[in-house]
């Protein structure tokens, strides 16, 4: 009996010491990272609301849809592992990226905008209204049906015998919001 009780926990221990090891590559770390976009995980959110802190030009009803039309292109997002290269302590991983195309909506809201002027003024029929405009813009944002693919190359360090993602850049934060210009 004892035997069976050892060879148990031997097994228990060398299943979970495996199973840490296998998470400890460059490509089950950004793997991690992505999921925890489509998962909304607690950080992500936290980075989005950093990120809408510095939006100076939306109300807070319309930062509040801009979050939720964030949140659910994380969720939407779909990706494919294409590379990993590892070289000492240093790796890259490639990813292609498949998102809504926010960048497009983005310049077709800009054309609209400087071609139908007279429909984004204040009651003064003046002076633009940046608001009308951002409503505009948000509610086509918020319709959004076509995609587009990016490819991500991720980069990692190895400290410690652990590997941890770089932060993502700003070119790589507008690819997963669908707001890079292609």
């Amino acid at each position: 009996m004892k035997k069976i009780v050892i060879t148990m926990a031997l097994a228990l221990i060398l299943i979970t010491g495996c199973k840490n090891d296998l998470m400890n590559t460059p490509t089950k770390k950004v793997e991690a990272m992505l999921n925890n976009y489509i998962t909304l995980n607690k950080n992500v959110l936290d980075d989005l609301d950093e990120i809408l802190l510095t939006e100076t030009v939306m109300t807070t009803t319309q930062k509040d849809k801009y979050r939720d039309i964030l949140k659910k292109q994380y969720q939407d997002l779909a990706y494919e592992i294409k590379n990993e290269t590892i070289d000492g302590d240093k790796a890259t991983v490639e990813v292609e990226i498949e998102v809504k195309d926010f960048y497009k909506i983005n310049q077709a809201s800009e054309k609209y905008y400087e071609e139908h002027q007279d429909e984004f003024l204040m009651e003064d029929n003046e002076t633009a209204d940046i608001s009308k405009y951002n409503d505009y813009k948000l509610d086509a944002l918020e319709k959004a049906k076509d995609k587009v693919t990016y490819t991500l190359n991720l980069t990692l360090q190895k400290v410690d015998d652990k590997w941890t993602l770089d932060d993502l850049t700003d070119v790589e934060i507008s690819k997963l919001h669908g707001l890079y210009a292609y």
